[in-house]
């Protein structure tokens, strides 16, 4: 008797536009958190590489960030946007942890200078659901959303796509491929070809 097999499923992820991100990047009120968020975003990171970045990190004469221990326990360098670095260090100079990016500043908001542990993923996840509801935008959104919308902004923006692979840290680019499917770039590109074929019809 064989068994009977589900189909796997297929599923697209969530993206934000450009200006929904910003938007929504523009009303998360703490600086920390913004400053964060607006990372992940730019630099294309996993949420716990995000809020786990250090000091050392930063490599502000070649502009990379160094990812310790990703996904797999793999380390890798991201390019780093200038605006993003101006901010890593009005962020910094908010609290001047020795080691620590975003740390923890406990209940009381004053023990960031001498935290023992980077921000939680759970405080960050939080600002950016009550972010998500302030900008009215009804998709349903995660923090990792902003990590696919780094990449599907970037492979709109002309950056092949082996690059992308490189930057998100994928080993395959199976992986990464799915970004073709989500492109506005793409989409609008193919949509002319088509017009400019089926036009005789």
């Amino acid at each position: 008797m064989e068994l009977a097999r589900a189909n796997p499923q297929f599923k697209l992820p969530v993206i934000l536009s450009a200006n929904e991100v910003r938007r929504l990047l523009a009303l998360v009120p703490a600086l920390d958190h913004r400053v964060c968020l607006t990372t992940i975003y730019s630099c294309g990171l996993r949420l716990g590489e995000g809020v786990r970045l250090q000091v050392r990190d930063i490599d502000s004469e070649r502009m990379f960030l160094h990812i310790r221990g990703g996904k797999g326990n793999q380390d890798r360098y991201v390019p780093l946007p200038k605006r993003t670095l101006l901010l890593l260090r009005e962020q910094w100079k908010s609290h001047r942890h020795p080691t620590l990016l975003f740390p923890a500043k406990g209940h009381s908001g004053l023990g960031a200078r001498t935290a023992t542990e980077p921000m939680c993923r759970s405080t960050l996840q939080r600002a950016f659901r009550l972010a998500l509801k302030a900008s009215g935008i009804k998709k349903e959104a995660h923090v990792h959303t902003l990590r696919h919308s780094y990449a599907t902004h970037l492979l709109e923006q002309g950056e092949n796509l082996r690059q992308i692979q490189v930057n998100l840290g994928h080993k395959s680019p199976i992986a990464t491929v799915v970004y073709t499917h989500l492109t506005s770039l793409c989409q609008t590109q193919h949509q002319k070809r088509l017009d400019e074929f089926m036009g005789n019809l």
